[in-house]
């Protein structure tokens, strides 16, 4: 529901829909005569339920205070993803791929594999790289 190239994916829904089909609407109406509609397209609580959709929940990005954990819920054909995090003054690479057969889960940081999936974050101004395998 929350994609909208869901809501644009034929004639008739781009025609109810009457949105980008490309940026997430803060509001579809339910009610007639607007039932399908989209509203409040570029809105910041759009980007934030986006926002949460992604990192969260699709990548499992979970900050607390100065400590990250990554716990990937990504579909099965999706091997990996890759992506920036600053932290203060202090950027953090994380690199993330799927377990093969031969290998178990992992997390390291800069070539150090950690001893549980929670990272404490640093702001030292250097570039840090985290790899997990899931």
């Amino acid at each position: 529901m929350l994609n909208p190239i869901h809501h644009s994916d034929s004639p008739s829904a781009r025609e109810r829909y009457r949105v980008e089909p490309y940026v997430m609407a803060a509001d579809v109406y339910t009610v007639a005569p607007h039932a399908g509609m989209g509203g409040w397209t570029w809105h910041t609580g759009s980007a934030g339920w986006m926002y949460r959709l992604l990192l969260e929940s699709l990548f499992g990005l979970r900050v607390e205070v100065d400590r990250l954990t990554l716990t990937p819920c990504m579909p099965a054909d999706w091997p990996g993803f890759t992506l920036k995090y600053r932290f203060r003054e202090t950027h953090y690479r994380v690199v993330a791929r799927r377990v093969r057969s031969d290998e178990s889960p992992s997390y390291t940081l800069d070539g150090t594999r950690l001893s549980d999936p929670w990272l404490t974050l640093v702001d030292d101004g250097s570039d840090h790289e985290v790899k997990v395998v899931w």
